[in-house]
């Protein structure tokens, strides 16, 4: 079949849902990759000034439940319509960005949260059904391919604009995700059509629980369970995107040099997109993971299309933890560039194959249930990232935990950091006792208390996956499986 006549076999539920996509991750990615900033960065610029530990603990307790309700959520969806469930999601969504940004508390911003990770899971299993639902063989290929892109232009959109405007102020960051969400409320009003017919005979709470008896089953394949424990390496790995990576980059990258290197051929661009101090904010950084995926996708599909799933990840991941080990080695914004270009290859290669596997490895008749068990690994991954990019973050890479140490070594008198003494203050007085500028004083830091270690860290867990796959492969499927 042409393509034409593929694009003429989908109906306008299927456009509003995709188009529903690219708002809700647009709303999504603009406020979550800049998040982890948001709630460690110095007071005086607007944000929270916790620890990298509370960062931790927030992040990656929501963000498991996030991927862990829809198990919960897709069976209610099922039972109460999926228009009523979005509109629902909608509001959660935008209420919890309204009070993370008017909470400035550990619990109430833990509260807001959970709440705004509710509103995702209450929407995150809708829209993959609906491309089912308006798909079938034929178009279910190109189908869920718009999909994905949808997906990817909105986590390219949300944090490439949101690192341009939190640089003015932290606010613009909340008000524009909040305001793209509002944006799916009239579309799913106006062309978003429910294909739900309701059993009322069936409560919710019985639909809940079957659900979870289907997970248990599934479950009972003990050489699947294994796959997906190895797997929680991977998405802890992976996380580590969100998580760690834009403070890293806000507390030890040069990215003036690509601001400079931009500037010199597109002078608009640099100015539209860079700071007033000539550098590219982290989150605007950390947002060309999507715009690779976006370039490079159908390329990097076609190259591992005929290998085995489970090789294909295999390979993917360990890229990736090249990628990653880049990401977190250099202070250049260039090397750190590179870094996510190849983080995006592994991911390209390794992320998709993750549920093909699944859906290959799957009985003929429990395929359903075992893709609903897909999320776990990535749930229990965002709970362990949420650890690890907590405590042994901060104590390997912290820029201001690793100052107070040098500060206490020399014996030094500073006030702690408070309401009204930042940790900027912290570290503009530490730099000056020091007899070092603020530039001098980071790159003392980076030479003698090597905070790119934690770079050896994340990728050695993805290389622990690669590992752990292969052993897999070999000793519990067998050297000749062809799954």
């Amino acid at each position: 079949m042409k393509i034409g006549q593929v694009f003429k076999q989908y109906n306008r539920t299927f456009w509003a849902s995709n188009i529903i996509e690219l708002f809700e991750r647009w709303a999504w990615y603009g406020f979550y990759m800049a998040f982890a900033l948001y709630l460690v960065n110095s007071k005086d610029t607007g944000a929270l000034g916790m620890s990298q530990a509370e960062k931790g603990v927030i992040m990656g307790t929501g963000s498991m439940l996030l991927y862990f309700l829809p198990i919960m959520t897709g069976a209610i969806a099922d039972k109460l319509g999926y228009t009523r469930m979005l509109l629902l999601s909608f509001t959660v969504y935008i209420s919890g960005f309204y009070m993370i940004r008017s909470f400035d508390t550990f619990g109430w911003v833990f509260f807001a949260y959970i709440w705004t990770c509710v509103g995702g899971a209450l929407f995150k299993p809708i829209i993959s059904a609906m491309i089912a639902r308006t798909t079938n063989e034929e178009t279910s290929s190109i189908g869920f391919g718009i999909f994905y892109m949808m997906v990817n232009i909105g986590g390219f959109i949300g944090p490439f604009i949101a690192g341009i405007v939190l640089n003015k102020s932290w606010d613009y960051v909340f008000y524009i995700s909040m305001l793209t969400m509002s944006v799916n409320y009239l579309i799913t009003i106006f062309f978003f059509k429910d294909p739900i017919v309701r059993d009322g005979k069936v409560s919710v709470g019985s639909t809940i629980v079957k659900a979870f008896r289907n997970i248990q089953e599934a479950l009972g394949d003990g050489k699947y369970v294994l796959f997906l424990v190895i797997m929680i390496l991977f998405w802890t790995a992976f996380n580590q995107l969100y998580y760690s990576f834009p403070v890293f980059v806000d507390q030890w990258v040069d990215t003036g040099v690509l601001y400079q290197g931009i500037h010199g051929i597109w002078p608009w661009l640099a100015e539209s997109i860079g700071t007033a101090e000539g550098t590219i904010s982290a989150v605007t950084l950390s947002s060309m993971d999507a715009f690779f995926i976006i370039v490079f996708q159908l390329a990097i599909s076609s190259l591992v299309m005929s290998f085995r799933p489970l090789s294909a990840m295999m390979g993917g991941i360990l890229v990736l933890s090249g990628g990653v080990g880049m990401m977190f080695f250099a202070q250049s914004g260039w090397l750190i560039l590179l870094g996510i270009l190849i983080f995006s290859w592994g991911e390209m290669a390794s992320s998709p194959k993750f549920t093909e596997y699944i859906g290959r490895i799957a009985p003929h008749d429990k395929k359903a249930l075992y893709m609903g068990t897909s999320f776990l690994p990535i749930a229990a991954g965002h709970q362990l990232a949420g650890w690890i990019s907590g405590g042994p973050f901060e104590r390997i890479a912290d820029k201001f935990y690793l100052l107070r140490k040098e500060v206490v070594s020399r014996g030094l008198e500073l006030p702690a950091v408070s309401d009204t003494y930042s940790k900027n203050d912290f570290f503009s007085e530490a730099a000056a006792k020091m007899s070092m500028t603020p530039d001098e004083l980071t790159s003392y830091l980076w030479d003698n208390m090597h905070p790119y270690h934690i770079g050896y860290l994340f990728a050695g867990i993805a290389l622990s996956a690669v590992i752990l796959l292969w052993l897999y492969d070999r000793f519990i499927l067998g050297r000749n499986t062809t799954s």
